[in-house]
């Protein structure tokens, strides 16, 4: 009997309890949008102290760290039973006691070590004595690999590729559940409940991703969620410095890292700054009550980033939604707090050093003290110059996202570091293309006035583009699967300036609509499971369709691979007319032309007013079908479509 099948036998079989409450035989009902296993309901929000306790487990975090860094200093927390008042004694050549930090839980102490040039790797003791009484913690400083801060980062030459690893591929059924975790076994059936995905899933299949064009990978959150519902998603961490073990290990992580490496795709880390699970070791046992935002009664953020910006704003409804809480189960960090500051950028930093990280895409950016996201982001770039991040700003208009960005003008005295975004302005602006008829500002003109907004950025090219992700509708269903449209779509994102990035599936047309963030989306990759009885991973198992789009993809993907111009490139567009919306990237060696007609019908496109831009060629070669046009006269663009052209002499 299969394990993942042994262990649904078992739930539906067995009584057992959870958090001291009884649960019924089954933890399921005929709802497959079920969110809680039967007989939970969600926690009660209570305000949380920090008195302290008996500690079960003792934690030293960083578990180690690294000679050469450019910052010197390391903070070291300590969790232990009652250990506040402990003196500090250090013996080891080139590592010097700085201070230490006391919080009002009597279960911590923060130490400042400062690592000299000159130290050496190995192993010594932080030893606390109390009441006559010593102990001794081993903590481990580690040489950097060669070069370790520079990285390769990652820019507009790639083309991202989002998983969500408990819905792409299960390479490891022995640690889809284990007992002694708060929520337990599979079932495929439910939305909301795991599936089994895992790194090793991921790893396996790293071949198909480098077929398809892949040079970048992003997986949703990958620490520990060790929560009784919805743990799958991965956006409520109860352990910073460990991977879920039902993805896998520490070390599976870095050897999936190495792998992609191997092929050339460059990994990033989805990281949360912003809230936790209520689960996590450190909120069951609160360091300080300011550790995190509180209230006398349950207070939901309102999802309103303007009110950042915004100079009317009421006071109150800026705390609101900085401090308000994203779900009951996801306590909201306060960043102001110098040593949890200090704890997640460390944080931050080991996993680049441990596990070789090109990247981070950062989590619900506009929520987190933007204070501390500056502080971050300078951190980040003076040890990594060239690591790259983007923030998460699922916001309405152009200058709300760019005062997120670094270096602009949008908020007197403030400067992000924050290099790029996730660019949900041309999200909304390319399907107002495709979805709508062309006004003054609608359908194809919103591409335009999105595009001429673009000095609000730095550098608008480190924006991430997409179609869909994780927390919206699968593009296909909002196409309503019209392949036209969905081809012209992908045309258009991976000839754009920024980023380009897919939700897995998307190549082979995973729909799905439904849910408060796009869960109706995060289905099961087919052929992820050895009892999928088609395998997608394999070309010769897709639909007709399916293949379609899947070659569209990868044409583009590695024509944009081998083409500097729709990388790097300039970008000139011209205003929309009927309809129509055509815009070129080029650079010194060549020059492509891009037309999107947004119309049902076909059309035929006048190109004199395009003189300027094909004064030097005669001709074009249609990058996604090879066909060569021999004259650039006049040019016929069939309904719903978006012509890729090569220019040439």
């Amino acid at each position: 009997m299969q394990i993942k099948s042994y262990l649904t036998l078992f739930f539906i079989t067995a009584a057992f309890s959870l958090f001291g409450q009884a649960y019924p035989d089954s933890l399921y009902n005929d709802d497959p949008e079920q969110k809680l296993p039967l007989g939970l309901v969600e926690p009660e929000y209570h305000f949380i102290e920090a008195n302290g306790g008996e500690v079960k487990e003792e934690r030293v975090e960083p578990p180690f760290w690294w000679i050469g860094m450019k910052d010197p200093i390391v903070q070291v927390l300590i969790h232990d039973t009652n250990i506040s008042n402990a003196k500090v004694s250090i013996d080891y050549p080139g590592v010097q006691l700085k201070d230490i930090h006391r919080v009002e839980n009597p279960n911590y102490l923060f130490i400042d070590l400062e690592i000299q040039s000159y130290a050496k790797a190995g192993t010594f003791e932080i030893t606390l004595q109390k009441d006559g009484e010593s102990k001794a913690y081993d903590y481990e400083l580690r040489n950097r690999r060669e070069n370790s801060a520079d990285r390769q980062g990652v820019d507009a030459s790639d083309f991202i590729y989002l998983i969500m690893p408990d819905r792409f591929a299960n390479g490891d059924p022995s640690n889809d559940s284990f007992d002694d975790m708060h929520q337990w076994g599979v079932n495929r059936g439910k939305t909301f409940f795991r599936h089994g995905g895992d790194l090793i899933g991921v790893m396996e299949n790293l071949d198909y991703l480098q077929n398809l064009g892949v040079t970048a990978l992003w997986l949703n959150p990958v620490l520990e969620n060790d929560e009784p519902y919805e743990s799958y998603h991965g956006y409520a961490v109860t352990d910073h410095y460990e991977i879920d073990k039902r993805l896998g290990t520490n070390d599976q992580y870095k050897t999936l890292v190495s792998l992609c490496h191997e092929r050339g795709i460059k990994v990033i880390k989805d990281v949360i700054y912003n809230h936790v699970g209520d689960k996590h070791w450190f909120i069951e046992d609160l360091p300080a009550t300011d550790w995190i935002h509180q209230f006398d009664e349950f207070t939901k953020t309102t999802y309103r980033a303007p009110t950042i910006m915004d100079p009317y704003v009421a006071e109150g409804d800026r705390e609101v939604f900085a401090d308000g809480w994203f779900d009951r189960h996801m306590p909201d960090l306060d960043q102001t707090h110098p040593l949890l500051a200090t704890y997640l950028i460390q944080n931050s930093i080991w996993w680049i050093e441990f596990a070789d990280l090109d990247g981070f895409r950062i989590d619900t950016y506009a929520y987190s003290d933007q204070a501390f996201m500056a502080d971050l982001g300078k951190r980040l770039q003076e040890e990594y110059p060239d690591f790259s991040f983007f923030g998460e700003t699922w916001v309405h208009g152009s200058p709300i996202q760019a005062q997120f960005t670094q270096n602009n003008d949008l908020r007197e005295g403030y400067n992000s570091y924050l290099p790029g975004v996730t660019d949900f302005q041309m999200y909304y602006a390319m399907l107002d293309a495709l979805g709508k008829e062309q006004g003054w500002t609608d359908g194809a003109a919103k591409i335009y006035f999105t595009l001429a907004k673009d000095f609000l950025y730095e550098d608008p090219y480190q924006n991430v583009l997409f179609l869909d992700n994780h927390d919206l509708p699968r593009f296909y269903s909002v196409v309503n699967g019209n392949m036209d449209k969905f081809k012209s779509g992908l045309s258009m994102l991976l000839t754009m300036r920024g980023v380009p990035m897919i939700y897995y599936g998307t190549e082979i047309l995973l729909s799905g609509v439904g849910g408060a963030f796009g869960e109706a989306g995060r289905k099961d990759f087919p052929g992820g499971w050895k009892e999928d009885p088609v395998y997608k991973f394999n070309p010769s198992f897709h639909e007709a369709e399916e293949q379609k789009a899947f070659e569209h993809i990868k044409k583009l993907a590695l024509y944009r691979k081998n083409t500097p111009a729709l990388q790097h490139g300039h970008l000139r567009q011209y205003i929309p007319e009927n309809g129509v919306y055509v815009y070129f990237r080029y650079d010194d060696e060549k020059k492509i032309m891009v037309i999107n007609n947004t119309h049902a019908n076909a059309t035929t496109l006048d190109m004199k007013r395009f003189k300027k831009d094909l004064e030097d060629y005669s001709k074009a070669k249609n990058v996604v079908t090879d066909e060569t046009l021999s004259s650039l006269t006049s040019l016929e663009v069939n309904g719903f479509t978006t012509l890729v052209l090569e220019l040439g002499r």
